[in-house]
């Protein structure tokens, strides 16, 4: 595999004193040779070069890395301070003398630092790859639950300018007929049944629809959509919203059936509370937060909260539900939208 050039992120630092301190290790080690060889004082540089590489190669896989440092070098890095520790300990205890423990803690340090040079410089583009497939699948993702929204809401448009409309025209319709039968008591009444069916499949396409992607949604934005929400819920509810602009048509759904089935909690269990939905706009997300002033008590892994948790860990946001018996119950959603 290619190794990487050198990067502003430090890894051409590395990869610079790295070659200085090979460079004039080995320097020193041919000065040496040529003078005669003995006692071999080069060990001395190589200790004082060695041991800063080491030091550098680790704070660098360490802090710069975006990944935390891998358990492999963990473990090597470990292992090689005990080492060298207990070389020192056998060194002093047999009477010191000769510094004979610096040619193994100077193999232990070249290793380490050749283990962390290797992971950083030559598996980092793995590591890289892996980044830029998770940012693919990210976008990627991103656009299918845009794709997905927007064909939900053309069945909505579908729903409500099709079958609607036709059911609506044959209401009508079945009324003239209805008017034209009164000498007809029978016939009348099998036409009134028909009507009210009619009128009945017209409520549920409604709110099939509604379920789908409300219009006012779609049409005017969150704030509008769950300002409706508001007025039609059977308890008190004051909305507070600081969202200036449109938001992408994910988080504007995700948002308005957090607050859709919040609402609907309250209105189920606990009727004679008063709920507070708040909509603040931040930079990278938008927090909706509903809290009631009801017995609390929700369980959070039940059937509606675990739905609306799945939906928003979809667009990766996050759903926090606090409901602790007798202290109301609060939904705080987060939605990551980019400004």
């Amino acid at each position: 595999m290619q190794i990487r050039s050198a990067s502003p992120d430090g890894g051409g630092a590395l990869a610079v004193q790295t070659a200085a301190s090979a460079l004039a290790g080995f320097v020193v080690t041919a000065i040496w040779g040529l003078s005669g060889g003995g006692t071999f004082w080069p060990v001395w540089v190589w200790v004082g070069l060695g041991l800063p590489l080491a030091i550098h190669a680790s704070v660098r896989l360490a802090l710069a890395s975006p990944a935390p440092t891998p358990v492999a070098v963990r473990i090597h890095a470990a292992v090689s301070v005990v080492l060298g520790f207990t070389l020192i300990v056998i060194w002093s205890l047999s009477g010191g003398g000769n510094l004979w423990f610096l040619w193994p803690i100077l193999g232990l340090t070249t290793a380490l630092a050749g283990h962390v040079l290797f992971r950083r410089l030559i598996l980092g583009d793995e590591r890289e790859e892996l980044v830029a497939r998770v940012d693919e699948l990210t976008r990627t993702r991103r656009g299918a639950l845009d794709v997905q929204a927007a064909e939900l809401r053309r069945i909505e448009r579908d729903l409500h300018d099709g079958a609607q409309a036709r059911l609506v025209a044959l209401t009508m319709q079945l009324g003239r007929a209805e008017v034209q039968l009164e000498d007809r008591p029978e016939v009348a009444e099998l036409v009134r049944r028909a009507k009210q069916e009619a009128n009945e499949a017209i409520a549920e396409l409604r709110d099939l629809a509604r379920g789908i992607a409300p219009p006012v949604l779609a049409d005017r934005g969150l704030v509008a959509a769950v300002d409706a929400l508001a007025k039609r819920s059977p308890v008190p509810v004051e909305v507070h919203a600081d969202v200036p602009d449109r938001l992408p048509g994910t988080v504007e759904t995700a948002a308005y059936f957090v607050v859709a089935e919040a609402l609907a909690n309250v209105g189920k269990h606990a009727p004679g509370a008063h709920a507070h939905v708040t909509l603040v706009r931040e930079p990278v997300r938008l927090v909706a937060v509903v809290s009631d002033d009801g017995p609390g008590g929700a369980d959070p892994g039940g059937g509606g909260l675990t739905g609306l948790r799945h939906r928003v860990e979809a667009i990766d946001g996050v759903l926090k539900v606090t409901s602790p018996p007798g202290g109301g119950t609060t939904i705080r959603a987060e939605l990551p939208c980019a400004s």
